[in-house]
């Protein structure tokens, strides 16, 4: 591509220091991105400084953010540039680190966009529903998964509980958690003791797989979920992968660009 007519697309994730479930879904993801728009150079860029901190120092790889890949796209002449964020709901990540910062940066190109996350409008929590059951465990009479998420404090935190009531009604075994906000633990628990409930999917309602679901959920301290739930009587299982994994969760990404060009 020539100045002035180059065009990038940003994947913008949390990101993760877990090489693994990034080969298995963030390189995927990007790939599969740059493949559907051939005429855009795809680049990544991770949210995280602690992430960002930890490649750096462990592996010697240097991830942009979002400010450092726009400074790096403006001086490089590209023209116009699309802002894809991986993130699952609009919180603060979104909010801080994707708007906050492209707004800075509306004057420096032809044209820049946005993206949305993945739980965005209502037909995205439908698209959402229809990818998991891709990846459900058949749901046979005393058994449940339970979805976990991240949770934030932002009010978008509310994006799980609109999950849940959507699945309510679909999929009535499938409950949803979050690590670090409502949604939590103590309702889980609650969930699965009324429905009596004898074995558990755990089940990361999460881009990657990686620290909170080897630590928070899986480890083998006294306060993970794992741990809490086999103490309280309940066989645990684990599904180790992160929607980043799932094609039809990589697709759900790919349309909302194809959202934000139309």
């Amino acid at each position: 591509m020539t100045n002035r007519t180059k065009k990038s697309i940003l994947a913008v994730s949390f990101g993760t220091a877990h090489r693994a479930t990034d080969k298995s879904a963030l390189e995927v993801i990007e790939k599969r991105i740059a493949e559907h728009f051939p005429e855009y150079e795809v680049r990544r860029v991770f949210t995280s400084e602690i992430v960002r901190k930890i490649l750096e120092e462990r592996d010697g790889i240097h991830v942009d953010n979002l400010q450092e890949a726009l400074e790096n796209l403006w001086r490089e002449r590209f023209r116009e540039v699309i802002v894809q964020p991986l993130h699952i709901i609009c919180g603060e990540e979104y909010q801080k680190k994707v708007l906050q910062v492209v707004a800075k940066y509306t004057d420096a190109f032809d044209k820049i966009l946005v993206g949305d996350p993945l739980l965005t409008k209502i037909e995205d929590y439908e698209a959402s529903i229809e990818a998991l059951k891709a990846q459900l465990p058949s749901m046979c009479d005393g058994r449940a998964v339970a979805l976990i998420g991240h949770g934030s404090i932002h009010p978008a935190n509310a994006s799980y509980a609109c999950l849940q009531l959507l699945l309510q009604d679909e999929l009535p075994h499938v409950y949803v958690g979050t690590v670090e906000g409502y949604p939590d633990f103590d309702y889980i628990l609650r969930k699965l003791k009324s429905a009596k409930i004898k074995e558990v999917v755990l089940m990361p309602f999460m881009l990657v797989a990686g620290e909170h679901v080897h630590h928070d959920l899986l480890g083998g301290h006294d306060e993970s979920w794992k741990t809490v739930l086999e103490r309280e009587g309940f066989k645990v299982y684990a599904y180790l992968h992160g929607l980043g994994e799932n094609l039809a969760y990589q697709e759900i990404y790919i349309q909302h660009i194809k959202r934000c060009l139309t």
